[in-house]
């Protein structure tokens, strides 16, 4: 019930539209209980008494009738429709807006494919049952209720007996409803599994052609594929014993009144016109009952879709300091004190960060080397919050970082990966992302310090260039420029760079890390590299193995030291 609550509230919004859809819905159930009373009067009087003035009237009204109802008709099919679609649309706003809030951990835990056949294929059925829904269950109550009353008026045992039959098809579609609810949720999981896959097969696509793995990727599909088609199957088999077991209890209906009926007129208990209206009204009676099985199947459909769409919508937010307050006229300070840091799941032995403390003076550019897995990453992602220490502090100016805003403190921090994404769209759009206020000549500024600005100008279609998705029609180091560009207009008071230059070649390397030392200037810069020739010039090199801070100083320092950081440094100037 509290699911169905929840469903509900959506209406709110829509409510006058809703309302107006329900009225005419109920002016059409009841306008079509008309019908078989004029046809009983037209039966056993207006026809045998040749009374053709009355006989056309009534057909005139009847006329007029259909009229109104193709009309209010037209209405309930297009409005409510409209409303399905504005509460499915609502709930898809809602969802996104949730996923902006949660934690990295969430993303780590979900495939893409699964998290997007939430949003889009279980929200689809969703507006179907929004609209027929509670249109099917209004209009159902109505017309049995008002077929019963008008039965009764023709004749009251034989009404008995035929609504004697509607609790055991109640009774039949209570009891079949969890199984159904049951293969309905698994053909849903697996219909995500397929979306997962196949996200991650095409974005992989030129790997697969590369390692000459199609053949490969076929066969994980197909088996995605056939466990689909097997839990679609299964609701089938659901629905297949639901409907034709309703739909011999509707033709034993028939059956009923037929012979009963039929009794009724041979012993004089029902005449011609009452026994034409009896079947008439039967025919009505028998619309509602299938529109209520037609409403179980959307009501399974459209609530498993919304409970999975509410177990993403129950997932906690990031959290934030009851009394947080804004980063502001940031130095650009940042302690670690007696950090420590376990991703979710996992135990003490699997920490990847231990006891970590450090300062880094504000306007100081930092490096951070050592071997791979001794949480150099990691340690990048925690400064923004992208995760939450499991213990100690991290201060920025002297404040614990989880007492300042998220939004104020992602705002003064910039960070350029090695990976670097660009979004489906334009340079131009891809550089904005950095300052969506930005105006035109802030974000050619911006390209100009990057090195990117004369490459942009020989393209035919300047900034305007579509990158392709993921900026694939673009190299790395365009890539990778355009995303130092969008930093620039960001400028922030921290930067983070992890391995930002470590996939490209040494000429490409050289000019992004001129735009690189230009964008470090005035600011904490926190550099994570491989190449030590990149790191060479930074006011302090840390060293960082699984057993915390080893070494610690200038290039020539460590190199005088003639410890870890030397035989790094020795082995890469060998090769």
């Amino acid at each position: 019930m509290a699911t169905i609550r929840k469903f509900i509230q959506y209406y709110k919004p829509h409510r006058k539209l809703f309302f107006a859809d329900m009225v005419c819905a109920f002016i059409v159930a009841v306008t079509g209980l008309f019908y078989p009373m004029i046809a009983k009067n037209m039966i056993n009087d207006y026809v045998p008494n040749r009374n053709l003035r009355l006989l056309l009237i009534w057909g005139g009204v009847l006329l007029a009738i259909y009229l109104l109802k193709a009309g209010l008709n037209w209405f309930i099919q297009y409005y409510g429709h409209i409303v399905g679609v504005r509460i499915q649309a609502d709930m898809r706003r809602d969802i996104f807006h949730r996923l902006q809030k949660l934690p990295f951990s969430f993303f780590d835990e979900h495939k893409t494919g699964s998290i997007m056949s939430r949003i889009v294929n279980d929200l689809m059925d969703i507006s179907e049952l929004a609209h027929h829904g509670p249109e099917d269950l209004f209009l159902s109550i109505i017309m049995l209720i008002g077929a019963f009353i008008m039965l009764c008026t023709i004749n009251i045992p034989l009404t008995l007996i035929i609504f004697a039959f509607l609790p055991f098809m109640v009774w039949f579609s209570v009891l079949i409803r969890r199984e159904m609810n049951a293969a309905f949720t698994q053909a849903r999981v697996e219909m995500a599994e397929i979306n997962a896959g196949l996200e991650n097969s095409i974005a992989g696509i030129r790997v697969s052609r590369s390692y000459t793995c199609g053949s490969h990727e076929e066969k994980k599909f197909a088996g995605y594929n056939d466990r689909y088609q097997k839990a679609r199957g299964e609701s089938y088999r659901v629905m297949a014993k639901f409907f034709s077991t309703t739909g011999f209890f509707t033709d034993f209906l028939y059956l009923i009144v037929l012979v009963a009926g039929g009794l009724f007129f041979y012993f004089g208990k029902i005449d011609a016109g009452g026994f034409a209206a009896f079947l008439l009204y039967i025919n009505m009676f028998l619309n509602p009952i299938n529109r209520l099985i037609s409403f179980f199947e959307q009501f399974q459909n459209g609530m498993t879709g919304f409970q999975r769409f509410e177990e993403i919508m129950a997932v906690a937010e990031e959290p934030e300091a009851p009394n947080a307050k804004e980063l502001q006229n940031v130095q650009g300070a940042i302690d670690f004190e007696n950090v420590s840091f376990q991703y979710e799941g996992e135990d003490e032995t699997h920490l990847v960060i231990r006891n970590l403390t450090l300062h880094i003076d504000p306007g100081k550019t930092v490096a951070l080397v050592g071997p791979s897995g001794a949480g150099k990453t990691t340690l990048c992602h925690l400064i923004p919050r992208f995760y939450e220490v499991s213990s100690g502090v991290i201060r920025i100016d002297g404040e614990d970082i989880t007492n300042l805003k998220r939004l104020s403190l992602r705002q003064n921090i910039g960070m350029v990966a090695q990976d670097v994404f660009l979004f489906t769209g334009t340079i131009r759009e891809n550089i904005a992302y950095g300052n969506l206020e930005a105006s035109e000549e802030e974000i050619i500024e911006a390209a100009k310090k990057a090195n990117i600005h004369d490459y942009i100008m020989t393209l035919d279609e300047g900034y305007d260039t579509y990158v392709g998705e993921r900026g694939v029609k673009l190299s790395g180091g365009q890539k990778q420029r355009i995303s130092i560009a969008r930093i620039f207009l960001k400028n922030p008071a921290i930067l983070i760079l992890d391995e930002a230059t470590s996939a490209l070649d040494n000429a490409t390397e050289m000019l992004i890390q001129q735009s690189l030392e230009e964008l470090s200037k005035g600011r904490t810069c926190i550099v994570v590299a491989h190449r030590l020739s990149t790191i060479k010039n930074a006011d302090e090199i840390i060293v960082l193995t699984d057993k915390g801070v080893q070494e610690r100083g200038t290039h020539q320092e460590l190199l005088a030291k003639n410890g870890i950081y030397a035989n790094l440094y020795q082995y890469q100037f060998r090769q």
